[in-house]
């Protein structure tokens, strides 16, 4: 957690300066309170004392300086006050600006994060790192602001002031039983405490995971009538939870009333121990009663400094899941000089690519060679998982190729900047994304401020005008594009790509959710209105790709074919079942 308060800008340092000095007076005024008090004490003993035969100057200078005391009492009292309130509002908005500031750190490093390291934290943990650990780590700098100055300070003055009163000698080892009774229940809530913190923020993570789950496929969920499941799911998840926090909760429920009872018995102890003194001599009671009050300090400073201990570890415990976000090395970085020296627009290249997941026994992608230049079209087709994402998603960056080049404008992938890399790219996924806004303001991901004209040629070349100019350009666009079909969430996708007018086009499966006709339409549009553009495209339907200038045909994460379609008609056994399956012998006649 110490590492964290490197990111903690100049001026909240200098608000903890403020709030430590005010912290000090604070405890200042309070620890002259007993003096101020057993003075007074004193003085109303005197008074008792002389009694109605007293001299009127005696008694007169004996209520004075009860007056002067209480009134000095008075202005302790609002200086600590005071002092209170502006450290409790400095140490909120020191703790506030702090989280977000690391709120704003964290997200910057996902940002940055390459699909690896996503995928190596989860979506779940990181959203709970970003949420849940950061609040925690928030509680716990107010309550240091708070607390860990004062706490020390008096526990340490008020054992010296309480030593300094006359007759404490004798009431000392009632302090020294009460601080042991308070270190024995402390460190037995700790030793059990501690571990259940760490488990509570894995189970948290889980808890978020079965939830997004659950929301993200409800209508998959209802169509498949899964709701007992996914409950029971759910109620494990959420049970785990439960019960680890009702464990930490009755724990320290334990705290609360055990401090109290060690304060008040500490507080009986010495009233009954000093009345016995008083009784012998009763010009102690003013020691016994400042005394008493010192005691009390004592014991409210180790309070606070339990408190602390106590909840310390559980931000420590978020800290470090925290500083493992900020301190995880990225594997995806820019270089330190980008290189622009290049000839070539719009082509790209791979020279014997492997590639493999984290973890995999096998490669996903073997010696992938090929070149596509500038305006042609490159199709990509294969069975299920044999790698015609992963091979597109080298091109942008999102993954790195473990052997060989990945070249863009006959420059390494690596040698660019991933800024420039993916301002030369326009990308559509597989699954359409759209951003909660509007249809302009999704739009915009690919140009920003882009003119009704722009908008316009975009959407004519996705085929999706038909259904915008209905509702304008400014409609509104629920969360993930839900208030849209799947056809229209992907053909927008695809405007997005389009308006951007980069050198390449990368269509990652992007048609097939579109109909035959649309489909074709689509096509025909690219090739007459987006020339000069490379398009490289996924696809299952060999419909999709019977023009494209290169077919490359995988299997298994290698090249099996790569030529026209009816070189590969011919050359090619997969291609060969691949469309076999799908079109009639007279319909690929026809395609040729």
């Amino acid at each position: 957690m110490i590492k964290l308060l490197k990111h903690m800008k100049a001026t909240y340092w200098l608000l903890a300066v403020v709030v430590i000095i005010l912290v000090a007076v604070q405890v200042s005024c309070d620890l002259e309170m007993p003096d101020k008090l057993g003075i007074i004490m004193g003085q109303a003993s005197l008074i008792q004392k002389l009694g109605p035969t007293a001299s009127e100057e005696l008694i007169n200078a004996a209520k004075s300086e009860i007056w002067k005391n209480g009134l000095q009492m008075l202005g302790l009292a609002f200086v600590s006050v005071i002092s209170t309130v502006i450290v409790c509002f400095l140490s909120a908005k020191i703790a506030a600006g702090f989280s977000a500031e690391i709120r704003k750190e964290v997200y910057r490093k996902v940002e940055n994060f390459s699909m690896s390291e996503i995928d190596h934290f989860s979506t779940s943990s990181l959203i709970t790192r970003s949420t849940n650990d950061i609040t925690q780590v928030q509680m716990v700098v107010v309550m240091v602001l708070r607390m860990a100055v004062a706490a020390p300070i008096y526990s340490i003055y008020g054992i010296i002031k309480a030593l300094e009163v006359n007759g404490a000698a004798s009431l000392s080892f009632i302090v020294i039983i009460s601080i042991i009774a308070l270190t024995l229940l402390v460190v037995s809530i700790f030793v059990v405490v501690l571990p259940k913190f760490k488990k509570i923020q894995t189970l948290t993570d889980r808890l978020n995971l079965v939830t997004r789950e659950n929301l993200t496929g409800l209508r998959v969920v209802r169509a498949s009538n899964a709701y007992e499941f996914e409950s029971a799911k759910f109620n494990e998840a959420n049970q785990n939870i439960t019960k680890n926090n009702l464990f930490v909760n009755r724990v320290f429920s334990i705290f609360s009333p055990g401090m109290r009872v060690i304060m008040n018995f500490t507080s009986l102890s010495i009233l009954w121990v000093g009345a016995y003194k008083i009784f012998d001599n009763p010009a102690l009671i003013s020691s016994v009663f400042t005394f008493q009050q010192y005691t009390m300090m004592i014991v409210m400073g180790f309070m606070q400094l339990t408190m602390i201990i106590i909840m310390v570890p559980r931000g420590a415990v978020s800290g470090k899941r925290i500083s493992e976000v900020l301190d995880s090395s990225t594997t995806i970085n820019d270089p330190e000089n980008s290189n622009n020296n290049t000839n070539e627009t719009g082509t790209v290249e791979f020279k014997n690519v492997y590639f493999e997941y984290a973890g995999s026994e096998e490669p996903v992608l073997e010696n992938i060679s090929f070149k596509v230049n500038r305006g042609e079209t490159l199709a990509i087709i294969g069975g299920t998982g044999c790698g015609k994402t992963t091979m597109i998603n080298l091109i942008p960056r999102f993954f790195d190729a473990n052997k060989g080049d990945v070249l863009v404008d006959g420059i390494n992938v690596k040698e660019i900047s991933q800024e420039e890399l993916r301002n030369k790219i326009g990308y559509v996924p597989q699954k359409a994304v759209l951003f909660s806004g509007t249809i302009r303001s999704n739009l915009a991901f690919g140009k920003k401020n882009p003119t009704d004209y722009e908008i316009k040629e975009a959407l004519d070349i996705a085929q999706a005008s038909e259904f915008v100019e209905e509702i304008g350009y400014d409609a509104l666009v629920a969360q993930g594009g839900s208030n849209y079909s799947g056809g229209q969430k992907q053909r927008l996708s695809i405007a997005r790509a389009i308006i951007k007018k980069p050198e390449i086009l990368i269509f990652d499966d992007s048609f097939s959710a579109l109909d035959l006709k649309t489909d074709k339409l689509l096509r025909e549009a690219l090739r007459e209105k987006v020339k000069g553009t490379t398009n490289i495209i996924v696809a299952q339907r060999i419909g999709t790709i019977l023009h494209a200038d290169k077919i490359i045909v995988l299997d298994q994460g290698k090249m099996v074919g790569y030529g026209t379609h009816k070189e590969l008609l011919k050359n090619c056994s997969v291609y060969q079942e691949i469309a076999y399956s799908q079109l009639s012998k007279e319909e690929l006649e026809d395609a040729r």
